[in-house]
């Protein structure tokens, strides 16, 4: 199983990565490319200029392209850069290669996606630049569900907006084989693709 999951910082994505890793037998964890890029002597500007996160998003792509193990969790994906590219200013229909963006999307079984909610911002600790994780976020929701590559439409989508102790066992659920294809899902989680229903 290849399961990638995005959202905006400060919203416990690697902690939701680890545990997932941890319930699913044999599955890896692919580090964010921020610190893929920092192994390899890259140096980011604080907060990231925006050629740090087109440098973030190439590496995210050739994360998802490349023959990595069959079970495998993304920290991110390459739509995580996009949205912060978006939330500067940029157009992101300009700063990616639809080419490029298909193939690495569609190595995967689920994209799920972990969003602000009420109950996140009360209870996860307070995130730096907490404009651009809030303008972030939104313009990661909006390119999910618009997709203007069309390039992720037939990757299946789940979308975390339930209740934070929930998460782990949403995407347990959407993953188990008796449910694909039923649309059934916990309260508070939205599924697109298989799932949706």
């Amino acid at each position: 199983m290849r399961v990638a999951i995005s959202g905006t910082h400060g919203i416990g994505k690697t902690t939701l990565v680890d545990a997932l890793c941890a319930h699913l037998p044999g599955h890896v964890m692919v580090d964010e490319p921020y610190y893929l890029l920092e192994e390899q002597g890259y140096e980011f500007d604080f907060p990231p200029s925006p050629q740090d996160y087109r440098a973030m998003l190439a590496c995210s792509v050739r994360s998802m392209r490349s023959p990595s193990p069959s079970r495998v969790v993304f920290d991110r994906t390459p739509l995580d850069y996009l949205a912060y590219l978006a939330a500067n200013g940029a157009d992101p229909a300009q700063e990616a290669d639809v080419s490029t963006l298909r193939p690495a999307f569609a190595t995967l079984d689920l994209l799920v996606i972990a969003v602000i909610t009420p109950e996140s911002e009360r209870i996860l600790p307070a995130a730096e630049l907490s404009g651009l994780r809030s303008r972030m976020n939104d313009a990661l929701v909006e390119l999910v569900y618009d997709d203007p590559f069309d390039a992720w439409n037939d990757t299946p989508v789940l979308e975390l907006s339930g209740p934070l102790d929930d998460r782990l066992e949403a995407i347990l659920d959407v993953l188990k084989p008796a449910s694909a294809g039923t649309g059934a899902g916990p309260t508070g989680f939205r599924a697109e693709g298989p799932w949706s229903g």
